[in-house]
């Protein structure tokens, strides 16, 4: 059987490289699929997250490669047999494209442009071809406190430079489909949470200050909703949609696991056995999106996907992970300044 080939963006991000250490090794994938993976390796792309794995399994391979680079891109890509694209890559902390949009613009617009183009080649020699586009809940703007959730119907309405960013590049893989007939598939997710997050996200930074009793910043009074998945389960989605996906739809998905922001806080400190009086409630972000909440019925309905992973268990688990990896945190910290702030 000859193995087909899948390109992975972003592959030692958060997300990507949760994907690559638990879907492309997975025995009965390995049969099928080699993967190609790129990363740009900015402050929250790193390498020996998932170096361990791309040494032991001959089914992949890695280069550093920006997608912002046109001409490299295009010359590189264009060289490699790949038959299907799965595009984590993205800059996606909200704090850091308040403070400085134009990387989002060239990194999630741009860069998504550049591999449109790279896939529409691609596409014109394999009528097969696939592209993944792992988009946001965000895009969709902000629920009220009794708002029925975002079903893949609702107007994209983003409220940040972060957003609306992937909501262009959202619509730039939509007109690609329509204008050209490349098949796209588009994934919009909840918040994600599990091993290998960068700790200027909400989750990590309050375990990585909890653990050193460090204060513990609340933006506003802490009562933001947001809908949280264990990253894995949010890579078994994504697969299920690559391999099972209707092509030209969108696919919500989340965890149905609303949870107010201080509350998660109050829980982390609550299971390190710290004080509350570690919370320091600070000025709130700009813009600051209420709450998000995912409706799935379309994925369990027409793929069978559900979240398995309940936000105890998965909180329990990610804790446990920050604890014995602090060397982990320690190298990613070490790279880069990173925003004290939260999601």
């Amino acid at each position: 059987m000859i193995k087909k080939t899948i390109l992975i963006t972003g592959g030692a991000g958060f997300i990507g490289s949760n994907f690559v250490r638990n879907i492309c090794v997975r025995t009965d994938v390995k049969k099928e699929f080699d993967f190609f993976i790129i990363d740009s390796l900015t402050y929250a792309g790193n390498y020996f997250s998932i170096e361990d794995v791309v040494n032991k399994n001959k089914n992949l391979s890695f280069e550093q490669i920006d997608l912002r680079h046109s001409e490299r891109v295009m010359s590189f890509l264009k060289s490699l047999n790949f038959c299907g694209v799965i595009h984590f890559a993205a800059e996606s902390h909200v704090d850091r494209s308040i403070s400085g949009p134009d990387i989002f613009v060239e990194t999630n617009v741009l860069g998504t442009i550049n591999l449109l183009k790279v896939s529409l080649e691609k596409f014109k020699t394999n009528p097969q071809f696939l592209y993944l586009q792992i988009s946001t809940d965000e895009v969709y703007g902000s629920l009220g406190a009794n708002d029925p959730a975002f079903t893949e119907r609702h107007v994209l309405k983003p409220n940040s430079p972060y957003s609306s960013s992937k909501a262009s590049a959202d619509l730039f893989v939509r007109s690609y489909y329509k204008t050209y007939g490349l098949p796209v598939l588009i994934t919009r997710c909840s918040n994600n949470y599990g091993p290998y997050q960068h700790p200027e996200k909400l989750i990590p930074l309050m375990i990585e200050n909890a653990k050193s009793d460090k204060k513990l910043p609340v933006y506003g009074k802490g009562e933001n909703v947001r809908d949280w998945i264990y990253v894995d389960d949010h890579n078994d989605a994504v697969w299920e949609v690559f391999t099972k996906g209707k092509i030209g739809e969108v696919y919500n998905i989340g965890g149905e696991s609303e949870q107010v922001n201080l509350d998660v806080v109050k829980m982390i400190i609550k299971k390190l056995g710290k004080n509350e009086s570690l919370i320091n409630y600070v000025t709130d972000r700009l813009g600051h999106d209420l709450r998000y909440a995912m409706d799935i019925t379309k994925i369990k309905k027409e793929l069978g996907w559900r979240p398995k992973k309940t936000f105890e268990a998965g909180l329990d688990q990610t804790i446990d992970w920050y604890i014995k990896n602090s060397m982990w945190s320690k190298k990613v910290l070490e790279r880069a300044n990173y925003t004290n702030s939260t999601n």
